[in-house]
């Protein structure tokens, strides 16, 4: 019986080719590999064509999702080579790991994690190839061999070889030395999962097995080769919570794999790795022209000139550093030297593009799954909606029935959870009918699905439980109403019902005007998308009908009493029932709109809510110039609180000077008051007429700059005919005719 310990770095090219190469040489009856026991049963399905790398394993808890536990692979993994083997030759192929069935079950706990007892091995636990986790010790060698980080000495020291059993020789004595010299206690959690290992390992020789392969990372070589008794390891595993797991395949992608996305064993470069396990003789070559076609992507000026200056320089720089090949630090300095000087911006487009080189691996049909993820499988297939690491544009017109069900497939997954695509802002489209999406698959989605198939078997039903259940949580009207506007675009037409009783028992206890006017819009949109979707909103223009007669009861009693920062937020929910209003153009909505604004305006309502009341009913012609006139001239006549009358014309003026400029009484009446002000209040209200004025377009300001400096022009009033030339008015009639029809003659 022979053991044979092959220590890897998890995602290393060089790992991955030696240790193909040993296997074949070796020839093992038995492959023992550092991974979820819970997962043998899918090895098989790695020998399966439509399986592409990079993929990863999950190992979920059913009964509580969000607890899992993702083991990546690329193809450059050597554990995946190990797994390929195998399943190529027949070989019996395990994982040995400590089964997720306990750990999963220890983090659905609450206990505070233990310490190694006194009598263990101090051992360190994961980190491959250097324990960073409990210092470096791998760092005085890189520096010894003139390397300034332990990355890049790596790199250079294993992953450009094409070893076979030697380098796992030298690797096992390497971290030899390196875990005796470790002077920390190891964790218990680590203790753990290399004495299941060694249990494993012990299985492997009972069961007859001569020849045994053991892929585990490097740092857990000797842990493993110097086994302590059979007692220590079975006292380690005893009293082990354990819950059900469950375990499939799930497409992953490089950038998964990087440092950069938090992944504890992740590499720097899978980009460069990928050309470094496909082109090892020609990596540098080939990554150098990506480089290349990148940078003329983004407009930057690169040339074929350039990849064979920047190549010949980092051979340079390698030989110059006494190593066998270009390395990407090497690349990486040559590209700075030809082609960027002193300007570092594209050596980071690189970085953070092509250093990952991201893509999406795939997983065979018959992988197991759960009902809600087979579900929005079988419609991304449906509607023809690729999967893919990389951002694509979807443009969307809902007029089109594909279109529409497109639209309604990715909001469903949003409210989910799955942020597959985020809406784009529509320039020169057709409005309401358009959507634009950017759509970018994580990985993290197939967790998120697992996690929201407790909601149904189908998306249709997931999303109507998921409606029902939120409706009863959300205590407020206005997120229940933005709960209403997700359902009509997710079109979840049976949660209709649910949701408009959940909203008319919170809008009947609710006494909170901000509250009832804030709750309008959303059902404003509702009820204007509903039209475009072709969804059925009777019941939610009830609700609407309800809203808009409390809300306008509600607001001239919540107008009254308050101070300034309460006037502002009623300010803002006062403008947006406003447009949701008149959005609707229903007149009796607008009739209690109307009543409940000359209220605030002949009440005790403060100044800002006063003031904004007066130009509503103005703009809606409601009012004549000449009773906004006279509510501006009492405001103006009030000398003993003139920060009342700022806060009025705030709230009458912000946002457009327009009335200034075309109504001459109200200019005058202005005028007068401000010039009226003694020089202490004017000074102590400049601040509020600037913040005022400032909301102002630039046009507007330099025409009442232009009224001050000159004096002011008499304008002609509204309804007078004195001023109008008719002979000359007639001229245009002609004209107006071919441009509005025969009908406006």
């Amino acid at each position: 019986m022979a053991l044979h310990f092959f220590g890897v770095r998890h995602h290393g090219p060089g790992c991955a080719r030696s240790l193909a190469l040993a296997l074949a040489q070796l020839r093992p009856d038995l492959i023992l590999i550092e991974g979820p026991p819970e997962a043998d049963e899918l090895l098989a399905l790695a020998a399966s064509d439509a399986m592409r790398p990079p993929v990863a394993l999950l190992v979920y808890a059913p009964a509580m999702p969000r607890h899992a536990v993702y083991y990546p692979f690329a193809e450059f993994s050597p554990e995946w080579q190990a797994i390929r083997y195998g399943q190529a030759h027949q070989v019996p192929t395990r994982f040995i790991d400590l089964p997720r069935a306990h750990t999963l079950a220890q983090d659905m706990t609450v206990d505070e994690p233990a310490q190694v007892p006194e009598s263990a091995p101090p051992e360190q636990t994961d980190a491959v190839p250097a324990p960073t986790r409990r210092g470096d010790h791998l760092a005085g060698l890189a520096q010894a061999a003139g390397f300034s980080d332990t990355e890049t000495w790596w790199d250079h020291l294993v992953e450009q070889r094409q070893d076979s059993l030697e380098l796992f020789t030298a690797i096992e004595e390497m971290m030899t030395v390196a875990r005796a010299a470790l002077d920390e206690p190891l964790e218990l959690d680590e203790a753990r999962r290399e004495a299941h290992m060694r249990q494993m390992i012990r299985l492997g020789v009972k069961q007859g097995h001569q020849t045994i392969a053991v892929v585990c990372g490097a740092w857990h070589v000797p842990a493993l080769r110097d086994m302590p008794s059979i007692k220590h390891d079975k006292d380690l595993l005893s009293d082990l919570p354990k819950t059900k797991v469950a375990a499939t395949w799930t497409p992953w992608t490089y950038g998964r794999l990087s440092f950069s996305s938090g992944y504890g064993a992740g590499v720097q470069a899978p980009g460069w790795y990928h050309h470094l396990w496909n082109t090892p003789h020609k990596a540098a070559s080939y990554w150098l022209t990506d480089a290349v076609r990148l940078l003329r992507k983004h407009g930057l000026d690169a040339s074929s000139a350039h990849v064979i200056e920047a190549l010949r320089l980092s051979e340079t720089l390698a030989s110059l550093r006494e190593r066998s090949r270009a390395g990407l630090g090497e690349l990486l300095e040559a590209l700075q030297s030809v082609l960027f000087g002193e300007s570092d911006a594209p050596l980071r487009l690189i970085e953070r593009e092509l250093l990952v080189n991201d893509r999406l691996g795939a997983v065979p049909p018959e992988t197991p799954t759960l009902p809600l993820p087979a579900d929005v499988k079988q419609l991304q297939k449906r509607f023809r909606m690729a999967v893919r690491a990389d951002q694509t544009e979807l443009d969307l017109d809902l007029r089109q029935s594909a279109h529409l069900e497109k639209s309604i497939f990715l909001h469903r997954l949003s409210m989910l959870g799955i942020e597959w695509g985020k809406t784009r802002h529509v320039h020169g489209k057709s409005g309401s009918f358009h959507e634009r999406w950017l759509l970018v698959w994580e990985p993290e989605f197939e967790l998120r699905l697992l996690e929201a198939n407790v909601w149904g078997a189908t998306l249709e039903v997931a999303s109507y439980a998921w409606l029902c259940h939120q409706s009863q949580q959300v205590q407020q009207l206005p997120a229940l109403t933005a709960l209403v506007e997700r359902m009509l675009l997710a079109d979840v037409r049976p949660a209709v019902p649910v949701l408009m009783a959940r909203m008319q028992a919170l809008a009947a206890g609710t006494h909170d005007a901000g509250g009832l006017l804030a709750a309008l819009a959303p059902l404003a949109n509702v009820q204007r998308y509903g039209n475009v979707r072709g969804t059925d909103t009777a019941s939610v223009a009830e609700v609407m009908d309800g809203l808009v007669q409390r809300a306008s009861i509600a607001l001239p009693l919540a107008a009254r009493g308050i101070n300034e920062d309460a006037a502002q937020v009623l300010l803002g929910q006062l403008l947006q029932a406003d447009q949701a209003i008149a959005l609707l153009q229903k007149r009796d909505h607008q009739d209690a709109w109307r009543g409940a604004l000359e209220q605030c305006v002949h009440s005790q309502a403060h100044a800002l809510i006063a003031g904004r009341a007066v130009r509503i009913l103005f703009e809606q012609e409601h009012w004549s110039v000449e009773r906004c006139a006279q509510a501006l001239s009492l405001a103006c006549s009030n000398p003993i609180d003139p920060l009342a009358t700022a806060a009025w014309l705030e709230g009458f003026l912000r946002g457009s000077g327009l009335l200034l400029i075309v109504n001459d009484p109200l200019w005058h009446i202005l005028n007068n008051w401000v010039r009226s002000l003694p020089d202490s209040a004017f000074i102590e209200l400049l601040p509020l007429l600037r913040r005022t004025f400032a909301s102002f377009e630039p046009a507007e300001r330099r025409q009442l700059g232009e009224r001050v400096a000159h004096g002011s022009v008499v304008l002609a009033q509204p309804g007078s005919s004195a001023a109008v030339d008719e002979a000359r008015a007639a001229q245009i009639l002609p004209m107006l005719t071919l441009l509005l029809g025969e009908a406006s003659a």
